[in-house]
């Protein structure tokens, strides 16, 4: 694939976009789950200049057989957009079937914030708002073609020295199946699992965990070479231990309900999507690639037929080293990350210690690179930035709006009604450990990076 960039133009106040020219395999329940958890392709990258770009018949010629270019719809061409060909020919100029997927995906993630329940007086207090029946409707996607299976929780296992009280499982996401009706527009009965972004304490503190351990997630093969982010790997494992009828691991619940429904569904062409925003995008990638190492979407006896897993990242950090990546790459995880360059998260961890770290005009790897961090997938780079307002950088409805409407500039301040002010509270929070004289070595390079993208404005 190309890797050729192709910049947006930036000033002062505001971005715009130059305009185009128009033209072994084990069954779940054979599974175990430990109570606690310790804690190779080339990285391609396509800069958007426009998205909204007309596509070029060559460029879905390329995937399927020779039919009149107006003929294709999603239903013929679901498997190349969910990257069975690493999205080859389908992002340079951006195909409109992918746009509108990555956008679809990016709603359902955004959902997700709506539904999150951040009264503290609310007695569904970081809970969803909504019961799973309605979760949809209410945030205005009743018309989404897909019903919610299961709410998905999960605990950091962290100690916050400036905060009292044990840690509870938190709302983190939901599972959603396509109804039969979307089948048919679909192609495929599509299981769906989307996860928030980070909004609580805890959940900030597992972000900046940035040491790497290995992710033992198949009891029967563990891989320590495979490592991954601690903090994320103990959000995805970790369950509520203070009491025996506490909640399950977000790993066990989730696998327990993928495994549900592709034995409910079985027989039917399946696709398992994972979408996720900043910390969300790495629990999606953990549970894609948990997924394919279980061999839970292994369908036939030989467990040569797969169900495809794709993961659509939204501003997601790295996860985990290049072992890592490399077994993600061959079991077929197909990873689509939308990351905006200006993005600090993009960047962690592993600003310096990354997947780019070579030498010799970038031929061979350093000895220690196994001890990095490397981004899985193929990178679908976006281009903004507001001085009036740097954290639209990492906000996700900024991302959904640079791809629906390429052209519109990012000027308008976030309404407060939209979503939570994270990065004010991210930095609240880590002035206050400052404050309290807490000893994490990452507490001063986390107040640069968030007051890097705060907004000054925000009211």
């Amino acid at each position: 694939m190309a890797s050729k960039v192709l910049m947006a133009s930036l000033n002062l106040n505001n971005v715009t976009f130059p305009g185009d020219n128009k033209t072994q395999s084990h069954s779940f329940g054979q599974v175990s789950f430990p109570n606690k958890t310790g804690v190779s392709s080339s990285r391609q990258s396509v800069i958007t200049r426009s998205c909204a770009v007309a596509v070029k018949p060559a460029a879905l010629m390329a995937t399927s057989t020779a039919k009149p270019a107006t003929s294709y719809t999603l239903s013929h061409l679901w498997r190349e957009v969910q990257g069975s060909n690493n999205w080859e020919n389908l992002l340079e100029p951006l195909d409109p079937l992918l746009r509108n997927e990555i956008i679809r995906y990016g709603e359902f993630v955004a959902a997700c914030y709506k539904a999150f329940n951040l009264d503290s007086s609310s007695k569904r207090y970081l809970n969803c708002k909504y019961g799973k029946k309605n979760m949809l409707k209410e945030v205005g996607m009743e018309n989404s073609g897909y019903e919610v299976s299961k709410y998905i929780y999960a605990t950091p296992d962290v100690n916050i020295p400036i905060q009292n009280g044990a840690t509870c499982g938190r709302w983190i996401g939901y599972v959603a199946v396509s109804s039969d009706e979307a089948v048919k527009r679909i192609g495929r009965r599509d299981l769906l699992i989307t996860f928030r972004g980070t909004v609580t304490n805890h959940e900030w503190v597992a972000n900046f965990m940035s040491s790497l351990t290995p992710a033992r997630l198949d009891p029967h093969n563990p891989r320590p070479q495979v490592k991954v982010e601690s903090g994320f790997l103990s959000l995805y494992t970790s369950e509520e231990a203070d009491s025996k009828f506490g909640l399950e691991s977000c790993r066990q619940q989730l696998l327990s309900e993928v495994s549900r429904l592709v034995n409910k569904y079985k027989g039917e062409e399946l696709s398992i999507t994972l979408a996720g925003h900043s910390m969300g995008s790495a629990l999606a990638l953990l549970l894609a690639y948990d997924i394919a190492e279980l061999g839970l979407n292994r369908t036939d006896t030989n467990h040569q037929d797969q169900i495809p897993i794709t993961v659509f990242s939204f501003g997601g950090p790295r996860v985990g080293n290049s072992s890592f990546k490399q077994r993600c790459e061959e079991l077929g995880v197909k990873v689509l990350r939308i990351a905006n360059v200006n993005d600090p998260i993009t960047k962690l961890p592993g600003v310096f210690f990354n997947e780019n770290l070579r030498v010799l005009g970038g031929r061979y790897e350093l000895p220690w690179s196994c001890s990095c961090y490397a981004h899985v997938g193929v990178e679908l780079a976006l281009d903004f930035f507001n001085v009036q307002n740097p954290s639209c950088v990492h906000d996700l409805e900024t991302y959904i709006s640079l791809l629906r409407w390429p052209k519109r500039s990012v000027h308008s301040k976030i309404d407060e009604n939209d979503g939570v002010d994270l990065w004010n509270r991210a930095r609240g929070f880590l002035l206050n450990a400052q404050n309290f004289h807490t000893c994490l070595p990452w507490i001063g390079a986390a107040i640069d990076i968030v007051n890097m993208v705060q907004s000054q404005n925000l009211s």
